[in-house]
C-alpha cells in the first residue's frame, strides 16, 4: 500500500475537519457549488466521484464478467441483504430509537420524519462508492460491477414500492431523473471510459494497464477526500447548530451499519464465499445511495424537514463507518483462508 492508502483514515479525518471549517468560513462558496446540479445530482461531486472510480473501472476485465454466473452465491447474498433485510431492519431501528429510546428528547412529529429519512436510506443501496470500498479490500472488480449493476436494475423497480410500504404512503414520488442520471454518471459512463482505456492500454503492452492504474491511485484517494470536504462543507452549519439531533440520528444509523455488515459477514461465511467476493458483498449492503435518498426526502418532506436532515446525517456517518468496516474486512482475510 502507498502513502495515501496506508493513512487513508487520517486523510479522511482531516477532510472532515477541513470541510466543516471551510463551510463555516466561506459558506457562499459552498452554496455556489451546491447550485451546480441537475436533477438533485451535484455536478462537482460527480466529477470527484468520477476521479475516484475511473481507475477501478479500468481494472474491470469485461471478458471475465461472463464468468460471474458460475459463482452466483455472492450475488445472492448481496440481493438478500439489500432487499429482504436492510430496509426492514432500518425501519425497525428507527421506530425503536425515536419512538421509544429517544422519545423524551424528540417531539413525535420530528421523530416520524427522522424515521422516514432513515427508511429512505435503507431502501437505497450504494452505487458509486462501492467501487472505492471494493478496491480498498482488494475485491473482485468484475464481480463488484455485476453486483452493482443488478442492484441498480432492481432499484428501478423496487425502490418506490418498498419505500411506500414502509412509510405507509400510498403514493410516493420517485425522482426518476436523479435515479437514472446517477446510474449513468456513476456507472455507465465511467465504465465505458474504463473499458476504452483498458482496450487501448492492452494493445500497447501486457503491463501497461497495471502501470497506468498505479499512477492514478493517488488521484482516486484525492477524489474521495475532496468529496468528503464538499459533503461536510455543505452541512457545516447544520453540524454546528444541531449537534445533539445529529448525534441522536447517527446512533441508529451506526447500529444499522455494523448490524447489516455482521449479517453479511456471517452469510458470506456460511456460503463459503472467497474473500475477494465476500468483502464487497458485505460492504454493498452497508453503504447507501445517499444522493437518491436525499432527493426523495426533499421532494416528499421538504428541504428543511427532519427526513432530509436524517439522510444528510447518513452521508456524514457513512465514510468513517465504511472505513472501519474496510479495516474489518481486510483483517478477516485469514478467517476466510482458514475456511
Amino acid at each position: 500500500m502507498g502513502l495515501f492508502e496506508r493513512y487513508l483514515t487520517v486523510w479522511v479525518a482531516l477532510g472532515i475537519a477541513a470541510g466543516v471549517a471551510l463551510g463555516l468560513l466561506v459558506p457562499a462558496a459552498f452554496q455556489a457549488i451546491a447550485t451546480l446540479e441537475i436533477a438533485h445530482v451535484n455536478l462537482v461531486v460527480a466529477v470527484f466521484i468520477w476521479v475516484m472510480i475511473y481507475p477501478m473501472m479500468i481494472q474491470i476485465d469485461w471478458s471475465a464478467v461472463k464468468d460471474v454466473g458460475r459463482k452466483p452465491r455472492g450475488l445472492l447474498l448481496t440481493l438478500t441483504v439489500n432487499w429482504l433485510i436492510k430496509p426492514f431492519t432500518m425501519a425497525a431501528l428507527g421506530v425503536l430509537f425515536f419512538k421509544h429510546l429517544f422519545a423524551p428528547w424528540v417531539d413525535p412529529q420530528s421523530a416520524s420524519e427522522y424515521i422516514a429519512g432513515m427508511i429512505l436510506l435503507g431502501v437505497a443501496p450504494c452505487t458509486a462508492m462501492v467501487f472505492v470500498w471494493s478496491q480498498l479490500v482488494k475485491g473482485d472488480a468484475n464481480y463488484t460491477l455485476v453486483q452493482v449493476s443488478v442492484n441498480d436494475l432492481i432499484m428501478v423497480f423496487a425502490f418506490a414500492p418498498i419505500a411506500a410500504f414502509l412509510l405507509g404512503v400510498t403514493q410516493i414520488t420517485v425522482p426518476w431523473e436523479t435515479l437514472l442520471l446517477s446510474t449513468v454518471l456513476y456507472v455507465v459512463l465511467p465504465l465505458a471510459a474504463g473499458m476504452a482505456t483498458r482496450h487501448l492500454l492492452s494493445r500497447r503492452s501486457a503491463h501497461a494497464v497495471g502501470d497506468f492504474v498505479a499512477r492514478l491511485k493517488p488521484w482516486s484517494v484525492i477524489g474521495l477526500i475532496a468529496t468528503v470536504v464538499l459533503l461536510f462543507g455543505f452541512q457545516a452549519r447544520t453540524i454546528v447548530a444541531q449537534p445533539l439531533v445529529i448525534g441522536l440520528i447517527a446512533v441508529p444509523l451506526i447500529v444499522q451499519s455494523y448490524g447489516i455488515f455482521g449479517i453479511g459477514l456471517i452469510g458470506a461465511r456460511l456460503l463459503k464465499l472467497p474473500h475477494d467476493i465476500a468483502g464487497p458483498a458485505c460492504l454493498i449492503g452497508t453503504s447507501n445511495f445517499f444522493e437518491l435518498a436525499v432527493a426523495v426526502a426533499i421532494s416528499l418532506f421538504g428541504l428543511n424537514s427532519g427526513a432530509a436532515l436524517a439522510t444528510v446525517v447518513g452521508v456524514l456517518v457513512e465514510v468513517p463507518v465504511m472505513l472501519s468496516l474496510v479495516a474489518l474486512v481486510n483483517a478477516s482475510k485469514g478467517w476466510y483462508e482458514r475456511s
